[in-house]
């Protein structure tokens, strides 16, 4: 079996990272060749976080245009072609549509509502070729629609009779569970929130409560990773970290609460939980928004804490900062969850096994 996977950024994005790559190691091991082709390389990558550099912008989108028509003129060698998001970023649903005529089996990959249009600040160009048309199109197009959560998967089948939802593995070998003493009484707390320059600003939903949980608690500190190298939160002083591979591990290491807070917005209920689910996978406590997906994810109480209130969020912090037993026995239920729930090498077989029901089999695709 032959899989080309066209995915959206290189490594370094965490929804392709999340999506596509993870899975390559199992699934070769597996007897799947696979090649993973992102549209945009590393240095592109980095250019989409700027603002401003158009005329930039705009050549290496070129380049990357080129570089994928170069590698889907080789379709034929391929038994599906797996899209992260959108083979090419504008309106035109052309190229997906000759494939499929040419019987390229063609599987769409999704983990964000991206059939709700939002603006993009840092490439403000790329807003110009957004077009909720061109999903639909594709929805309609593909053989199988793989999306983040239910609420994506619900969208995808109004125009996909193959729409299934596929959640996010998280690598529990890469990232480690916490060790005992990071649960020892002298021991300072690290709030944490681990993201990128584009979600950052959902912090200042919590300002209010993090001000006061700061002030409670000298012996808290507050640690963003990913932001802006200008970012603040209104009233607050917090620990700022570039975000990396290496720097993300180093990060888990150190945070010991989570933060995941979100709009009560449409957009958020095609949140796929990654945030969460990696915190939990470090043994981290998560504190999310009650919204969307993350209610299915995390048990409350239990796992970490969905709360909705200003209020809330301080109470599920206080008893977090308070209680260390208690954040002891939720770091090693949320772990124990993820494991048990998202393990790499059997989502990648879950992967396979779709795969192999489109080619082979032709029936109708069932989990």
């Amino acid at each position: 079996m032959n899989v080309l996977f066209l995915t959206k950024y290189p490594v370094e994005g965490a929804s392709s990272r999340y999506r596509v790559y993870q899975y390559i190691e199992h699934l070769e091991k597996s007897g799947v060749t696979c090649v993973v082709s992102s549209f945009m390389n590393y240095d592109m990558y980095l250019a989409t976080f700027l603002k401003g550099n158009k005329l930039r912008k705009v050549r290496l989108t070129i380049i990357a245009i080129v570089k994928r028509l170069l590698i889907l003129l080789e379709f034929k060698k391929y038994d599906v072609i797996y899209m992260q998001r959108e083979m090419f970023p504008f309106s035109s649903a052309l190229i997906e549509t000759v494939l499929k005529k040419q019987g390229v089996k063609l599987v769409f990959d999704y983990d964000d509502a991206l059939f709700i249009r939002k603006v993009n600040n840092y490439n403000k160009i790329s807003n110009l070729f957004r077009s909720g048309n061109k999903l639909i199109k594709t929805f309609k197009t593909v053989d199988c629609v793989l999306a983040g959560n239910d609420y994506l998967a619900e969208y995808a089948n109004k125009y996909c009779s193959k729409s299934l939802t596929f959640e996010v593995a998280e690598d529990t070998i890469r990232i480690k569970g916490k060790p005992s003493e990071s649960f020892l009484d002298n021991k300072k707390i690290v709030i944490g929130w681990l993201g990128s320059k584009t979600t950052a600003k959902y912090l200042n939903l919590i300002s209010k409560p993090l001000k006061t949980i700061l002030e409670r608690y000298p012996h808290v500190e507050l640690e963003v990773m990913g932001a802006d190298d200008d970012f603040l939160i209104s009233g607050l002083e917090f620990k700022a970290t570039p975000w990396s591979l290496d720097n993300e591990l180093n990060a888990l290491k150190r945070f010991d609460i989570g933060l995941m807070p979100l709009p009560e917005e449409e957009w958020s209920k095609g949140k796929s939980g990654g945030k969460a689910r990696t915190y939990m996978a470090a043994g981290i406590v998560p504190v999310v928004t009650a919204i969307g997906y993350n209610c299915q994810l995390i048990k409350h109480g239990d796992t970490g804490y969905v709360v909705k209130e200003q209020d809330e969020w301080i109470d599920a912090l206080s008893v977090l900062i308070c209680d260390r037993e208690k954040r002891k026995v939720m770091s090693t239920s949320a772990r124990k969850y993820v494991i048990e729930n998202f393990n790499v090498e059997t989502k990648a077989k879950e992967m396979k096994s779709i795969f192999e029901q489109l080619i082979y089999e032709g029936e109708k695709i069932e989990k």
